[in-house]
């Protein structure tokens, strides 16, 4: 089975990272998708709230009525503690052995791609799909063992491109902007994810 892991704190979950899906399954011809939350991101400080129970319910409702074949892994948070990607590979290698795994990113992260932990591993236990964002063109890192290709074989080592998802949202600035102007409904959040928030008083 081919399988997209797109991962990060959705903290909160916006219209970006469901765009980067939608093009993740157009172009990549795949059975499964999966957003992977983090319970602490190596490469970003933690801004505290809400709970990891909080963004597991957001995510569920940026996913409601979305295509049935997006889930929500929540392998990250049950582990618990520092979330690295080639551990969490290393996990779903061992419970699904047949899969195919190709991480989803931005071309905001290809910089930092060489400084990931153990990022030889990684490439060797999956692919990459990197869609393009405002700013940060598609500038592959020279690492060994990765291979530029058009299009995804369904093979590890591969680095392939998305277009672009058109979309400049960052979760920091809309939780900025929850915090400073709680009375406005920013730009770029899903209804559902809206809504919760509101109900649940979060970012306040």
């Amino acid at each position: 089975m081919r399988v997209g892991l797109l991962g990060g704190a959705f903290n909160p979950p916006h219209e970006g990272h469901l765009q980067l899906a939608r093009l993740a399954l157009e172009h990549l011809d795949l059975d499964e998708l999966r957003f992977v939350p983090t319970a602490i991101s190596p490469h970003k400080p933690d801004p505290g709230s809400p709970s990891a129970e909080a963004r597991l319910r957001l995510i569920s409702d940026a996913l409601s009525g979305f295509d049935p074949r997006v889930k929500v892994e929540p392998l990250e948070l049950e582990r618990g503690g520092t979330s690295y990607t080639v551990d969490t590979l290393e996990a779903l290698t061992l419970r699904e052995p047949h899969n195919q795994w190709i991480l989803l990113m931005g071309s905001d992260q290809l910089p930092g791609l060489s400084q990931w932990r153990h990022v030889e591993r990684v490439f060797q236990l999956a692919s990459a799909a990197v869609a393009l964002r405002p700013g940060a063109p598609f500038d592959a890192p020279d690492l060994p063992g990765i291979q530029i290709k058009s299009r995804w074989s369904g093979a590890p080592g591969e680095l392939v491109r998305l277009p672009s998802t058109e979309l400049d949202l960052a979760s920091t600035d809309l939780r900025a902007c929850l915090q400073a102007r709680p009375a406005e409904d920013p730009a770029g959040l899903p209804p559902q994810v809206l809504r919760t928030i509101r109900t649940e008083n979060l970012y306040c």
